[in-house]
Formats: structure tokens, sequence, C-alpha cells
């Protein structure tokens, strides 16, 4: 039985093309996002682990390991059970660095542009057999089916299908850094197919060839050979080294990285990975051993890796080996679009840009997009001529083991990165170009030129299939050796410390707290537009600005550190970490030190705390707890502080000083002292810059109103610098100053009473004398000129005898009349006054307009009342038009009466209302008021337990009018509260 190539290639382009619909469909946002960024997705995804060496070679792994084929499962498997202590910090790693790829992850770990070249050459050099298997399983599995023994024209083909579709995949937009949530789903797509279809031929063997498995009970208990032949191997063959070598897949592999740590789009995902991967390998194992069972049953003519295959051509099932050809086209795609996307990505940021960079007047976007699409094209085909360079005949087991024992040699970098902070570049290196020599020389090379023995110092080796784990054990034990005593005897550079503690586990980073060459965002984008161009540069720094949720004119030091931090993460993603570090320090460097000043950013420092507070545990929880309890303290302290660095940047600004300054402790940590909001920066500054270390009642003038502070401070020692700042302790003593104030003004007010009685007493009698000398002369007198001046003098007398009796009426207030608790009606007592003032012709004719309410009651004297009304409506009257009106009108609530007294008349400034109320203060003219009215209307008003305020301007719209408020108790209250 034999297919038409015509229907392979027409069923393995509809499934190319049905895997890219689901990946675009997914861009476009036709798949609801809750089930892109499901758990479940991110977990089949990570299926592409299981390539067409797993779908075809896992039988012939069986079928030469026995059960030591298990290993291929249990290696990766046994990495995500381990994923809280060996996958979580990567990707933590890689989220926050924007570190894509291994070779990044080496490169920032060790602070070398080497590091990342080799990894990438050599990663590079480990996969093409991978890539050559998948290439050949195709190319095997159509000879299989069309009896046609021509494979390369095939095997061409098919490379050249596939760089369509993985630049269609991977690089078809503009940015190169994204998240590709369509390859996700797609990739999570391929695995349930290669799922489905593995699982089809599993139980076609187990319920159609054998009938069941009573069926198979019966055909092993006669074939006692077949299940030796899966123990055998297992007892003596080198399993545990496949259990290495796969275990260290699932970290260093380039298409387990992109799509575990690259690609997460939801970091809690990988948790569920841990348990649901492993779920997912074990139901594709379930299937090898009844293929492989069902194979020997049939005597199935292919080799034993193609059983998958051929069992459905052996049985006479059409259906059953197009749906096994279609799994073994979707594992083989599904890897090699992964690997070269990954692999084109480490190749631009680790052999292409160190050595050439686009001018900044390209769009360096499109250049590395059209570059990144050249290089998937040429790994592709590099892959394809090195399955041209193997031949036809090379076993998958070979090419697959050979593969993963070369990617093993990464592992001892992969784990120093997390635990091992002494391992430096030299060490490395050294240890990776040896282990990858003795896999070259033992592996690799025999692959190539077909030699089976190697001479070494008069030694002779064998070289064969059989060997393998021997050049495993041997290239990995040099690696590790080398990489330790190297590590051990030479010297780390400072940035290598320091990435090398930003990579441990559980590691609070504390960078230093120094200041940038550039001041804002925009300087910022002004550097970067030398190497990146104009407008590659903004959107680089206003993309970091959104991740970092800062403003554009964002000026804070604290600020700009993290933005330049963040552009490098960025850029890390864009062209690579040693590329992007180089970038940064040469376009964005800091100041240089002045003295040696250097020191912690507590800042980051907090914030990584409080970020680790849930993973800490032991001593290291207890004292977080002690940290924070402190902390809290100083948060809640009813007293502003404010801690500052030596160089006047805001470490602290706890919620007291929050409140009592009006300013967001968000807006200013991180900033220096003199860019704080006026006029709390003059003060501050001129404090700190003051030898006294407290300044009592500070006046100061904050948006129209008046505060008191009292201010102190205290050197404090700053982590990483033995000079230490400052913390300020600044004391709100307002409500305290205006107590003093008002007592003040009452001591003085009862001065002014006991100074008003005795001027009065020794004026009025002889003002009195005067007035009757006056009188005695006009009756005495017919001259006119001595009537005249008689009649001024008496005017005189009159007006003075006027001021000595408000002098008086001023002196009496305070004293309680016996008839302060008696019902007053406001309508009447208003009514009164309008009348009284209605006797007096002078001043501007002014209409009064009575409102008030004959329900509402007060508890007072009446007549000091009408006093207190007559001050008012006159004052209002004096500072009214002709023409204009003065509205009286009260309003009641629970307890009191309020009455309002409105004019239309000029208002009073703001800096005047403070005084209105002091005796002897008035805002007439010269001889016009004595000053004494508003002080007699406010001590009879304090005397009747209410009180009194003014508002100017009411009318908004003109700046005009004048509203006095006098608060009354209501009569029934007051009675029954004071009974």
């Amino acid at each position: 039985m034999s297919f038409e190539l015509s229907l392979l290639i027409l069923l393995s382009v509809a499934y190319l093309i049905i895997l890219f619909s689901v990946a675009w469909a997914t861009e476009r946002g036709w798949v609801p996002a809750s089930l892109v960024r499901h758990p479940a997705v991110y977990t089949l995804s990570i299926g592409v682990y299981a390539s067409a060496w797993a779908f075809y070679g896992t039988v012939g792994l069986a079928y030469q390991y026995g059960y030591g084929f298990l290993t291929y499962y249990l290696g990766v498997c046994g990495a995500f059970l381990l994923a809280p202590v060996l996958l979580n910090p990567i990707l933590r790693i890689t989220r926050t660095y924007q570190l894509s790829s291994l070779a990044d992850l080496f490169a920032f770990r060790f602070r070398s542009t080497w590091a990342g070249t080799l990894t990438t050459v050599f990663m590079l050099l480990s996969m093409l057999p991978l890539l050559a298997l998948q290439i050949q399983a195709v190319a095997d599995s159509v000879q299989i089916l069309t009896h046609d023994p021509r494979q390369r024209p095939v095997a061409l083909g098919f490379c050249l299908l596939i760089i369509l579709f993985a630049i269609l995949f991977g690089a078809r937009h503009i940015s190169a850094r994204e998240k590709h949530e369509g390859l996700v789903f797609a990739i999570a797509f391929e695995s349930v197919v290669k799922l489905v279809c593995l699982s089809a031929v599993g139980l076609y063997a187990l319920f159609v060839v054998f009938e069941g498995p009573a069926g198979l009970e019966l055909w092993l208990s006669h074939n006692q050979e077949a299940l030796k032949t899966l123990h055998s191997p297992l007892q003596e063959g080198p399993w545990r080294t496949l259990l290495l070598v796969f275990f260290a897949a699932a970290i260093v592999m380039p298409h387990m990285y992109h799509m575990a740590f690259t690609e997460n789009l939801n970091p809690r995902a990988l948790s569920s990975a841990s348990w649901g991967l492993p779920l997912f390998l074990l139901l594709m194992s379930l299937a090898v051993p009844p293929i492989l069972w069902a194979g020997l049953y049939l005597n199935v003519p292919t080799n034993a890796e193609y059983y998958t295959l051929g069992l459905g051509v052996a049985a006479g099932a059409d259906w059953l080996t197009l749906v096994a050809f279609i799994g073994g086209i979707s594992a083989a795609s599904g890897l090699i679009i992964v690997v070269t996307l990954a692999l084109s990505g480490m190749v631009l940021n680790h052999m292409v840009l160190p050595v050439y960079q686009p001018s900044a007047d390209n769009n360096i976007y499109r250049w590395l997009l059209w570059t990144r699409r050249g290089l998937i094209a040429a790994i592709i085909m590099a892959s394809y001529g090195f399955y041209r360079l193997l031949g036809t005949d090379q076993h998958l087991s070979n090419l697959g083991i050979t593969s993963f024992v070369a990617t093993v040699q990464f592992l001892p970098g992969a784990l120093s990165v997390l635990y091992w902070q002494q391992a430096n570049h030299r060490g490395f290196i050294g240890g990776l170009i040896a282990g990858m020599i003795i896999w070259t020389l033992t592996l690799l090379l025999p692959m190539i030129t077909g030699i089976d023995t190697l001479h070494i110092a008069e030694m002779q080796l064998t070289l064969d299939a059989e060997s393998w784990h021997i050049s495993a054990i041997a290239s990995l034990t040099t690696n590790i050796v080398v990489f330790t005593l190297i590590s051990l005897f030479t010297q780390r550079p400072t940035d290598e410390i320091s990435a090398a503690e930003a990579c441990l586990v559980d590691n609070v980073r504390r960078p230093q707290r120094m200041e940038l060459v550039a001041g804002s965002p925009q300087e910022f984008a002004q550097q970067l537009a030398k190497p990146l161009g104009n407008k590659a540069a903004q959107q680089e720094v206003e993309q970091a600005l959104r991740d970092l949720k800062l403003r554009f004119d964002e000026r804070r030091p604290y600020a700009l550190r993290r933005l330049r931090d963040r552009l490098e993460a960025n850029l890390s993603g864009l062209m690579g970490p040693a590329v992007a570090q180089e970038m940064i320090e040469t376009f964005l460097p800091f100041k240089l030190a002045r003295n040696g000043y250097v020191t912690e950013d507590i800042h980051f420092i907090e914030n990584r705390l409080e970020d680790y507070h849930s993973r800490l545990t032991g001593l290291a929880a207890e004292l977080d707890a002690l940290r924070r309890y402190h902390r809290q303290t100083l948060q809640d302290l009813p007293m502003g502080i404010c801690s500052l660095a030596e160089d006047k940047e805001v470490l602290m600004w706890n919620r007291a000083l929050q409140e009592l300054t009006g300013i967001a402790a968000d807006s200013v940590i991180g900033s220096r002292l003199e860019n704080l909001p006026a006029p709390w920066n003059d003060l501050l500054e001129r404090f700190v810059s003051d030898e006294s270390a407290h300044l009592h009642k500070q006046k100061l003038l904050n948006n129209g109103q008046t505060q008191w502070l009292s201010l102190h401070k205290a050197a404090i020692d700053e982590p990483g610098n033995a000079r230490g700042g400052l913390v300020l302790l600044i004391e709100d003593q307002t409500e305290t100053q205006m107590l003093e104030d008002e007592l003040i003004h009452s001591e003085r007010l009862a001065s002014i009473g006991r100074l008003a009685a005795g001027v009065a007493h020794e004026i009025g009698n002889p003002i009195t004398g005067i007035a009757c000398l006056a009188q005695n002369l006009r009756e005495e007198s017919d001259q006119s000129e001595t009537l005249e001046a008689a009649e001024q003098i008496l005017d005189q007398t009159r007006r003075v005898s006027r001021i000595v009796q408000s002098m008086v009426n001023f002196a009496h207030v305070g004293s309680r009349h016996n008839n302060t608790n008696d019902e007053v009606d406001l309508e009447a007592c208003t009514n009164e006054a309008i009348h009284l003032l209605s006797l007096n012709r002078k001043g501007p004719e002014v209409n009064y307009v009575n409102l008030c309410d004959t329900a509402h009651r007060v508890a007072g004297d009446s007549q000091r009342l009408v006093q207190v009304l007559i001050n008012l409506l006159d004052n209002a009257r004096d500072a009214s038009r002709s023409g204009d009106s003065v509205m009286i009108r009260t309003v009641q609530d629970e307890h009191q009466i309020l009455l309002m007294v409105d004019d239309q008349g000029s208002g009073i400034e703001r800096e005047l209302k403070d005084r209105l109320f002091e005796p002897f203060f008035t805002t007439k003219e010269p001889g016009a008021g004595t000053g004494l009215g508003l002080a007699l209307v406010y001590s009879i008003i304090e005397e009747h337990y209410g009180q009194i305020t003014v508002d100017s301007p009411i009318d908004e719209a003109t700046q005009r009018g004048t509203r006095f408020t006098v608060t009354l108790p209501r009569y029934g209250v007051f009675s029954s509260g004071t009974a």
C-alpha cells in the first residue's frame, strides 16, 4: 500500500495553514483572552518538547533501552516538579530583565559578550542534529508511505514550507520582543494534535491489533522475550545518564526556554505546568509500549523508530496511517518553528549586533525584523545542509541523543546563575569550551565522518552509538571541573558581582544610588537618539514610562534611575543584554561620585522587601516583621517625618507629613529637596542649612492659609555611607498658636475694657463741664460768632460723649445679665434696628429686607441683640451704594438659629478679615468710626454663647458683597440644656 506524494503534500500544507489560522485568529482577538491565558494552554505549549523524536523515536528508544525510554519524559518532568526552586527563579530573572534566551541569561549574569556569543555558537551547533532529525523524520515518513527513495526534494520542500510559516508565526510584526499569543495558542493546539494522533495509534494497537487488554496479556504470556527486552536494558543500560540529559533539556533547550520563559503570559501558570506537563507527557508515554508490541506482533517492516507510522500500513488502515503522518508533521513543524525563532533571536543579539549595528538614520525596528527573518531562513537551511551532510542512514535516536548531550553542557552554567555566586565568566567560558570539545570529538565528528576510533596519547577509544553515555559523562565532568577551578582561582569584576546578586534565588538586590547625567525623560530620548534614531528613542522612552506608570515630566532622581533600568531591560529584550548594557552605559551614564559618595537605594530595597515579604521564612521573616513594625510606627506617628540622604534626596515621607503638606509620598520620594513644591522647599532647605537643631513656631503661608510649624532635625547613618543623612520632624503648631492668639486676644479685650472704663470715667466729668460752659456761653451771648462757636463746642462734646458711651458699653460686656436667657424674637429685633437706623438720614439710601422667620426664637437679651443688629446693619449701609439692598434672614437647625446679614457692598479684603473684631480697628475714613462697633458685637455674641463669621465676597462674578453670619442657640434647646 502506498500513498500519492501530492496527497501527503496537501495534508502537510493544510495542517500548517490550519495551525497558522489558529495563531492568526488568536492575535486578532477572536479567541477569548481568558482561554488564551489559561494555564492549560501554557502547559500544552511547553509540550513542544515532544518533537518528532517523541512521536517516532521513543518507540525506537523503547526497543533499544526498554523502559529506559521513560527517561525522555521523566527527565523533563523532574525539572518541572522542581519548578519552585529551579524554573520560577529563572522566570523571575527573565521577566525582570527581559532576557529572551539562554544566551541573554548568561550574558547578563556573567556580564560578558563572549559568554553570550559562545553560548549562541555552541547552541546553534548543538541544535543542528535535532533540527536535522525533524527533517529526516518527515522525509523518511514520506518515503515509507510513497515507497519513493528520493527524499532530498521532499526534505527541501518541507524546509522551504517551514521557513514561510516560521516567519509568519514569529517574525510577522515590527516589534521583535512582543509576546506571541498566537504562537503560544498554536503550539498548544499542535500539542493536542500530537497527543490525539499518538493516542489513536496506541488505542488501535491495543483494541484492534490485540483485541483488548486480555489479548495483549495473552500475547505477552507467549512472548516473554518482549517483556525481557523492556526490563533488561533498564537494569544494565545508561538510563541514569538519559535521565540527566533529558532533565537538562527542560532548562537549556532553546525551544523549552522560549516557551516556558520568554513567551510566558502569566507567571502563575508555571505552577500549573509543574504538574500539568508531567501529566501530558505521561499520556503520551502510555501509547509507546502498545505500539512497540503491536509492531513486533505484526512484523512491521520498518525500523522500530517508525512503528507508529508503519503500524497502519501493516494493518491496512489507511486512515490510521494518515493520522500518524499528520501527528509526525505536527511534532516536527512545531519544534522547528519554535527552535528557529529562539535561535534567530540569539544569533541576532549575540553574533550580529555586537559586530554591526544599524545607523540611527534607519528604522531600527524594521532592520531588526528583516534581519531576524533572514536568520530564520538561514538556520533552517543550515539544518537542511547538515541533514544532507549526514546522509539518510542516521537513526533518529543517534541524532537526538547527540543533540541532547551537547545541550547538557549548559546545565552547570544555568545552575550557577541561581546557586553559585562565585562563578565567573572565565570559568563558565572555559568549562563550556572544554565540554564542547569533548562532545565534538566523541559524538559530532564520528557522526559526520564515520570515524569509529580515536587515538589520544597512545590510547585508542572506540566511538560507536553505544558509547554515547561515556562521552556525555566525560564532557560534563570536564566542563564542571574546569568551570569550578577557574572560577575559584580568578577574580570577578564589580559589575559581574552585582549581576550575580541580582540572579541569586531570594535575592534582594541593593543597587547603588547615584545621580544620572540626564535629568529628565526628554534628555533620555535625546541621548538615545544617537544610537537608535529620534523616533525609536522616543518610542522606547515612552514605553518605559508606561511600564513604570511615570509622567513624561518626571525629574525625581529615584524615578530616573528606575527609568534607566527599565530602558536597559527593554533594550535587552530587543537587542540582547550585552548591546543594551553597552548602549545604556555609554549614552545614559551616572555622574562621577562626588567625594566617593555612593550609597544603597533604600527605597528600592523597601520595595523589594515588600515583594519578597510572603517568601521569607525563619529569622529573615522575623527580621522583616520587626522592620515592618518600626516602619509602620514611623508612618503612623502624628508628627511629620522626612528622612534625607546626604545629597538631600528624600527617602521617607510619612502619612502625617502628607496630610500636613498635601503632597503625596509617591510624588516626592526619590526627589531632591529643592524640587519640592513651594513653600516647603524653601522652608526645609533653610532649616537643613541652619546650624540649629530646632526651630520653633515658624510662620508659613501655604495656599492662602497661615500655618505655624516647629521643626527638629537629627543626623542618621545611611547604609553604605558612613557620613549619613538627616531626619526631619515637622510638628504642626497651628491650632496651638490659634489658641494662644485667642487667649491673648481675650486678655487684650479685657485690658482694653478696663482701660475704657477708666478713660470714660475720667473724661466724663470734664466733658460735662465743657458742655455746661458752652450752653451758658450760648445763652448769655448775642454775637453770631460766639453762638456758632458754642454750638460747635456742643457738637464736639456730644461726639465725645458718644465715644465715651461706646467705651462704657464695651467695658461692660462680659458681665452676665439676668435676662440673657429670655426668649427673643429676631424678626422683631430686626424691625426695631431698621426703625432706629431710619431716623439717621446720613449715608446711602438702602433698602432693608427683613426675611426673618417669626418662629425662630433665640435665648438672650433682646436689647443687646438689637445693638448687634444696629451695628451690623449700619456697617452694611456704609459699605453699600444708594439703591442697594441689605437682606436679613434666619435659618434654623436642630440646636441653633443662624442670622445672616447680606449686603451688596464693596466687600472686605482678605488680609483685613482677621482684624475686623479688634477694638479700635476700622476701615472707615478718620473720624467716621470709632472701631469699637464690631468688637462690641463680637463680645455680645460671645456672651450669648454664639459665634460670628464673615464671608466676602459672596458674589464671585462681581467680587462684591459681604455676609455676616451670627449663630445663636435656640430658645427651647438652650433653656433645657442649662436648666
